[in-house]
């Protein structure tokens, strides 16, 4: 993950993929993202066990729906 100071500034890095414009998101929501139960829950000594549970299936779901998708461009 790189950090910038704008979407201006990440728009002109030379790595930037505009099919990824979906994932500039400002600090503050990534942090909630990553505040999942799935990542908090990493510590647990069943974490595997956990993961397949219906609360760990739960909290993945809920993950999944938040991330970005890549943008589908016409190449």
């Amino acid at each position: 993950m790189n950090l910038f100071r704008s979407e201006e500034h990440a728009r002109n890095w030379v790595g930037y993929d505009d099919s990824m414009s979906a994932a500039l998101k400002p600090v503050a929501e990534w942090a909630d993202i990553f505040s999942n139960p799935f990542f908090r829950q990493r510590g647990r000594s069943d974490y595997i066990s956990w993961t397949r549970s219906e609360e760990g299936g739960a909290a993945f779901k809920e993950l999944r729906s938040r991330l970005p998708r890549p943008v589908e461009t016409d190449s």
